[in-house]
């Protein structure tokens, strides 16, 4: 999601889908978010301290707080919300408030499902994403990354996939997207399949996108370590496109995360 552009398939999935374990996988770490406060500390890392002189990359205007006003559990999802209010932290004061959720599980290979219902208002920008968990040792673009599910440029009848490395990254990831129209209205699962060979993005478990490069290198292929998720929902900035001037509040809905490994 340090990240950026198209395939169409429509399928609305009723809320609070009960969970049906996946052939050859078994579960080894979920949020069911089954309970109400603030997110499970044992399982989530909120990120608050922007790396770069009080501001997020690419542009953006939010800053991301620990606040029930901008995550919160309830009604069996998370919500992570998006506010426009004055907020000063790190020194800088910003325009909009949201979330940034880190998960304090790492892992390699397996399959991540997220089912989530995505914001409407232009400007936003929700991600469902991984980063190496080497990241502090060598940083970015070196650690990975891989974009699950993300939508930029006000686009609310698509969603991308993308993955960072240090041979493509920037304006120029590897990157695949397709229609999906409803995702403002209806949850829909959003997942990947890693592999020793391949990653496999797909929603509503219909892969739509590969990366599999056929000679791997440290270059292309940093993921046989370790990574972590991150759910987030950014505003504006050069990939969040333009904030409406009447926006108030928006919320990315969770419903779980599951991560599977093979049994």
């Amino acid at each position: 999601m340090i990240s950026f552009i198209l395939p169409i398939f429509l399928l609305t999935v009723s809320p609070q889908q009960a969970y049906n374990p996946v052939p050859k996988y078994e579960l080894v770490w979920s949020d069911e978010f089954d309970y109400t406060g603030k997110p499970d500390p044992n399982k989530w890392f909120l990120e608050t301290h922007a790396p770069e002189n009080g501001s997020w990359y690419n542009g953006e205007l939010q800053h991301y707080t620990d606040r029930l006003d901008n995550a919160q559990v309830g009604n069996g999802s998370l919500k992570i919300i998006v506010k426009k209010e004055r907020y000063t932290s790190t020194g800088t004061t910003k325009d909009f408030t949201s979330a940034r959720f880190n998960s304090k599980k790492s892992f390699t290979y397996g399959k991540v499902e997220v089912r989530a219902k995505l914001p409407f208002s232009p400007g936003t920008w929700p991600a469902i994403w991984s980063l190496g968990s080497n990241l502090s040792a060598i940083g970015w673009p070196a650690c990975g990354e891989i974009d699950i599910m993300e939508q930029l440029f006000e686009d609310h009848l698509s969603v991308q996939s993308a993955i960072h490395v240090a041979s493509r990254f920037g304006n120029d990831p590897a990157r695949e997207s397709t229609p999906v129209s409803d995702v403002t209205k209806n949850f829909h699962v959003y997942g990947m399949e890693w592999t020793p060979e391949k990653i496999d993005f797909m929603v509503d478990n219909k892969v739509y996108f590969t990366y599999a490069p056929e000679k791997k290198d440290k270059g292309n292929w940093p993921f046989d370590q370790d990574q972590f998720l991150l759910l987030n929902v950014a505003v504006g900035g050069n990939l969040g496109g333009t904030v409406d001037p009447k926006f108030t509040q928006d919320q990315m809905e969770v419903d779980y995360v599951r991560i599977y490994q093979l049994k």
